[in-house]
């Protein structure tokens, strides 16, 4: 059961994450809130020292402080910010530093693209598609959360979580 749900949880809850910001431009709380609190028992059930969980936790807060700076400015929204910050408790120490080049990688990437798509005239089809005008929007921001999401679960499989509750 406890394999299953380091199998599960977490790639649940970040595709949640990336396809929720993808069609409603929100992350709802909800998910950076269920992603801190499930870590915990799951990494204290799979046999990681309250000490390690508690460093992963330190790692979420302090990551929580920077992204909400980054709010501050503008330059990120506050979805992204909690969704970065609950990813980095799963990440931990270790991983750390891989998950913030795969986002920030896949996010440049995700703006590139998003931003050369704008240029272009949206077909008529697509107005009725609600979520499509609202992407297309030049003054809109960038769905991020599809790269937190995507680069978080790029690394999970090298998470310490995921090597001591599955043995690899």
């Amino acid at each position: 059961m406890l394999h299953a749900a380091v199998l599960v949880l977490f790639p649940a809850l970040m595709i949640f994450a990336a396809v929720s910001d993808l069609f409603t431009m929100t992350i709802s709380n909800r998910v950076s809130i269920g992603l801190a609190l499930i870590f915990i028992p799951l990494a204290y059930f799979s046999g990681m020292a309250p000490a390690e969980i508690a460093v992963d936790l330190a790692i979420g807060f302090a990551i929580l402080v920077l992204t909400f700076g980054m709010f501050a400015f503008g330059w990120i929204g506050g979805g992204d910010a909690k969704l970065a910050a609950a990813t980095a408790i799963w990440m931990g120490w270790d991983r750390l530093a891989d998950y913030g080049l795969d986002a920030a990688l896949a996010g440049g990437f995700l703006t590139l693209l998003i931003l050369q798509l704008r240029r272009w005239p949206l077909p008529a089809w697509a107005h009725a598609v609600q979520w499509l005008p609202r992407l297309h929007d030049r003054n809109a921001g960038v769905p991020y959360g599809i790269a937190l999401a995507a680069a978080g679960l790029f690394v999970y499989p090298d998470t310490r979580l995921w090597t001591v509750a599955l043995g690899g």
